[in-house]
């Protein structure tokens, strides 16, 4: 219970923001969240090449970085990313906080990849918000071991997800209890 609050207390205080942005580091971050989408999007595709066809028949795609840290029974991530609308090449920016219940401890440091095959999905996944829990889990899981070799794993309908480290392509999901919603700075 300890952990469950500490957790939620630094969350809290990641949310809290002491001073608005200037534009220089609005500018900053913008790139910055660019460039981890570009290098992300590259290794997915030299390693799993027909990712890249996914993607650009795709309604939209979005791309995170995600940084987690877990102690004992608690663990949370946080991230940030960007959502692309292929028809109309709109960017939003986005963030994203994971709570990781289950012991463990670590350090972990990944990127995920969606791809929204309808417009509807990419659509409530930036303007609505996003919720992954145990439900898209269990989900997930079924599809993984229906898809077979594929890399791609469906999170929910008209949503495939590919998850990245550092050292290539992660075939399953090992996200629980995220959030995903536009960054109120960066937009």
């Amino acid at each position: 219970m300890a952990s469950l609050m500490v957790v939620m207390g630094l969350i809290g205080l990641q949310a809290c923001s002491t001073a608005p942005m200037s534009q220089y580091q609005v500018d900053e971050q913008r790139a910055s969240v660019r460039e981890m989408a570009d290098q992300t999007l590259e290794r997915l595709y030299q390693q799993y090449p027909d990712a890249r066809r996914r993607i650009e028949r795709a309604a939209g795609y979005a791309v995170f970085s995600n940084f987690g840290l877990k102690i004992l029974f608690m663990g949370s991530a946080t991230g940030e990313g960007i959502a692309v609308n292929n028809a109309t090449r709109r960017e939003t920016f986005m963030r994203m906080v994971e709570l990781q219940p289950g012991y463990g401890f670590g350090v972990q440091r990944f990127r995920l990849v969606f791809v929204f095959e309808d417009s509807q999905a990419f659509d409530q996944f930036v303007y609505s918000g996003w919720e992954f829990g145990a439900n898209a889990m269990a989900s997930a899981r079924t599809s993984t071991q229906q898809m077979g070799n594929q890399l791609g794993v469906s999170v929910s309908p008209g949503v495939l997800m590919y998850q990245v480290s550092e050292e290539g392509a992660i075939v399953g999901v090992s996200i629980t209890g995220a959030k995903y919603y536009p960054d109120p700075d960066l937009n």
